[in-house]
């Protein structure tokens, strides 16, 4: 599918928190659906995710408003990305006659959503469809049930039975212990 633009997109411009900060919240919910978003959104415990949820619920209303017949379900955050914005610089009283600057930084936030694809429709499975495509015997496992497989039972049917027992007896099988 080639590269499209975004259905649609909000920005929140001079937000009161750091770019830092926020940041933070919009790492969370970048590339997820928009009910997934939403859900991380309202039990995360970071002041600015508020703002975020209502700029995300915007940016939902926009694609609404744009095309009507919009599946919010196949909606999803394409990218989000803050930017600094400017700083207000302010006097805080210090010991003997000082001053010291206090910097209240702001932030512009930008959501932009995109539509998924329709998922195709499942292709029939047939039994030992892998071992058919390697050109593997219909009774040997395929690579995929190999790869999936622990670790330490590939590597205990590699070695066999000899490992396990020399390792009862505290040796090794290299040493023929």
């Amino acid at each position: 599918m080639p590269a499209q633009e975004p259905l649609a997109s909000a920005r929140l411009r001079y937000l009161g928190t750091s770019a830092q900060k926020t940041r933070l919240v919009v790492d969370l919910i970048r590339g997820k659906d928009v009910g997934e978003a939403v859900a991380t959104l309202r039990f995360t415990k970071k002041a600015v995710a508020r703002e975020i949820g209502r700029l995300l619920d915007s940016a939902v209303a926009n694609a609404r408003q744009k095309r009507q017949d919009v599946d919010v379900d196949r909606l999803y955050v394409r990218t989000a990305y803050v930017d600094g914005g400017p700083s207000l610089k302010r006097i805080r009283p210090a010991p003997m006659g000082r001053a010291f600057r206090v910097l209240k930084r702001m932030c512009h936030v930008t959501l932009a959503l995109g539509e998924r694809a329709l998922p195709a429709p499942p292709a029939p499975k047939t039994r030992d469809a892998g071992a058919a495509a390697t050109g593997a015997p219909s009774g040997a496992p395929s690579a995929r049930a190999a790869a999936r497989r622990p670790a330490a039972r590939r590597a205990k049917t590699a070695r066999g039975a000899t490992a396990k027992r020399a390792k009862k007896r505290g040796g090794s099988p290299a040493r023929g212990r």
